[in-house]
């Protein structure tokens, strides 16, 4: 296989993952109210941060530390459609991983907020 060919081969790969990327995206801001409302609070808090920073380094922090709590509902919202998809039933390990899905975007949600206090208070 040609160099030209290898290129090409990856140049599609990387084209088709982004509009699978594009289209999660979509359905997750479409779909999970969580995720629009965070979408929504970027609107907000991204030029609040840019305003706020006093360096690189501070608006990084702020801007980032938001951008992960919307990975974090991202990864939530995954596996509550998967475990969904499995059946309507109850089941102890169905809400368990629910549950835990949910502690971890609790947790994205207090660092941002202990990195927001602590860049604009100290």
């Amino acid at each position: 296989m040609s160099a030209f060919n290898q290129t090409s081969n990856h140049l599609i790969r990387l084209y088709k993952a982004t509009r699978y990327s594009i289209a999660g995206l979509r359905s997750a801001f479409k779909y999970e109210q969580a995720f629009r409302l965070e979408i929504y609070l970027s609107f907000i808090l991204i030029p609040l941060a840019i305003w706020l920073a006093k360096t690189p380094i501070e608006l990084s922090l702020l801007i980032g530390s938001w951008i992960l709590v919307m990975i974090i509902e991202l990864f939530n919202s995954a596996i509550e459609a998967a475990i969904d998809r499995i059946g309507p039933e109850r089941h102890e390990l169905s809400g368990r991983a629910k549950d835990i899905g949910s502690a971890a975007v609790m947790l994205g949600i207090f660092l941002a907020l202990f990195i927001w206090l602590s860049i604009t208070l100290l």
